[in-house]
């Protein structure tokens, strides 16, 4: 197939999953057709009847979400975020990933409880009729997604037709990886603890504007002068990286190969996206990595190189502002980091390390452990705050179980016992922060398997409206658990 028919390519795999599915999809090449065919989705009206009627409260709760939805992170991520898409997703036509790279592990489990551990796929791919879609944001290490869709095919997943790879976004090649950790080692005791997958060095290269992107692979000709400028601008930069003409010449026979594999995959997304909505096809936005590690909201610069925020929805997608509706935030009924940087309701110690115990606390792309305190409210709050969200989503609740008692960090106090209005941009401030805690009774009873929320203790009841009252945001799903039906609809 040649790479000038990519568009096409792009349109006719997605209106062939589109067949099999009850779904349309358009890729949208100037001279191609737009694909209208029937929705499996009943129609509006009947989900108001059925909303009307308390048929299902769960499936009402969903029914309910705007046209063009988000689920984000409100913490440091590995909140659970993956979970919560694919549960939502048998309900959306399109569900994309607008910003990040593979750096963001999101752990889902199918209905026979089989896990999947996804990093660059959206979380909607276990669901036959939903198209998944890598926008402009993102960055694509092409050798990674392929074997990430290798494991998906290998494990009867199918992906065929199914995944759009937006040709806006920018390519991260393996020297980006040798760069981040050289970047890491160089910094020594203020390293900051990245997951040394080159996200950071390949978002330098965007930004410096000499990077390239999934369209260059159409343009192998003058792929490998591109090319040339990182590999030397790399070994300009680092004694220890090593590089000569025979590893670019090796790297440009790789990447031809690999373009032509991608050619299905990619499609010009903002238009896909864009069309989509025209046509009243509902869109889930997956976030990556959390508002805490965006690079202008988050702990800087103990960050991610994206926007994880709202914001990059619009500039990730092209997707505009008004056209974006409910925010998820999903947060974990504690709080989690991973790497270094500030991280005021840190629990050291026993009671930190029961806490990664619980709740197996160790990253799903690194299998680092992760560093773990009491909630954070006032992080939480400015992560509502910043994002708009409509409702969150509570997450380990369970992990929670057992503890005589249960704690939020409720505010902020500078060593002069000055209380601090809001979340502190400046580290200096933020490392001498005292955290006023409230303390809640814990209960005993093993929650995992509650399903509504009257059955859970009260005690339990409590704690997720505290958090409702305190940060003023509804609580509207608590997980209770990995599994995909551990899930109570509030």
């Amino acid at each position: 197939m040649s790479l000038s028919t990519v568009n096409h390519a792009a349109a006719a795999a997605a209106a062939a999953a589109a067949a099999g599915s009850g779904k349309s999809f358009s890729a949208a090449a100037p001279a191609a057709p737009s694909v209208r065919l029937p929705r499996r989705r009943p129609p509006a009206a009947a989900a108001v009847s059925a909303a009307a009627v308390g048929a299902d409260p769960a499936a009402d709760r969903v029914s309910a979400l705007s046209q063009v939805s988000g689920v984000l992170g409100s913490q440091w991520g590995d909140e659970g975020k993956g979970k919560l898409v694919d549960v939502l997703a048998p309900r959306f036509d399109i569900v994309a990933r607008c910003q990040g790279g593979a750096n963001a592990g999101h752990t889902i489990y199918n209905s026979e409880g089989k896990k999947f551990a996804l990093h660059l796929v959206p979380s909607g791919i276990l669901h036959e009729g939903t198209l998944c879609v890598v926008g402009n944001g993102a960055v694509i290490h092409v050798p990674g997604f392929f074997n990430e869709i290798d494991g998906l095919e290998s494990n009867g997943v199918n992906c065929n037709g199914r995944i759009l790879v937006s040709d806006r976004a920018h390519l991260l090649f393996d020297l980006h990886q040798a760069v981040d950790g050289l970047r890491e080692a160089e910094l020594a005791d203020s390293f900051i603890g990245t997951t040394k997958r080159g996200i950071g060095p390949c978002y330098s290269s965007k930004v410096t504007r000499n990077g390239l992107r999934v369209c260059d692979l159409r343009h192998m000709d003058t792929f490998g002068d591109k090319l040339d400028v990182l590999f030397k601008d790399a070994a300009s930069r680092f004694e220890g990286f090593e590089y000569s003409k025979s590893m670019l010449k090796e790297e440009v026979e790789r990447y031809k190969r690999f373009a032509e594999r991608l050619v299905p995959f990619i499609a010009d997304t903002v238009h896909v996206l864009n069309e989509s909505i025209q046509q009243k096809k509902k869109i889930l936005v997956e976030g990556g990595q959390a508002t805490m590690l965006d690079i202008d909201f988050g702990t800087y610069p103990f960050v991610t190189s994206s926007s994880p925020s709202a914001g990059g929805i619009c500039t990730g997608l092209g997707i505009a502002p008004r056209c974006i509706g409910d925010l998820i935030g999903v947060v974990k009924a504690y709080t989690t980091r991973v790497g270094s940087g500030p991280f005021p309701t840190e629990l050291f110690g026993e009671e930190g390390d029961l806490l990664r115990k619980s709740g197996m606390e160790f990253g799903t792309t690194t299998g680092r452990p992760r560093r773990c305190g009491w909630l954070d409210i006032v992080a939480l709050k400015y992560c509502c705050e910043i994002n708009g969200f409509s409702s969150l989503n509570l997450t380990k609740l369970d992990v929670l179980s057992g503890l005589p008692e249960v704690k939020l960090g409720v505010s902020y106090n500078q060593p002069d016992g000055q209380k601090l209005q809001s979340f502190p941009g400046d580290l200096d401030t933020l490392e001498q922060v005292q955290v006023k805690y409230e303390v809640l009774p814990g209960w005993q009873s093993d929650i995992s398997s509650v399903r509504s929320y009257s059955e859970l203790p009260l005690a339990a009841q409590r704690y997720v409206e505290r958090i409702e009252e305190l940060v003023g945001v509804p609580v509207h799903y608590i997980g209770v658990g990995p599994g995909r039906d551990a899930l109570i609809y509030k």
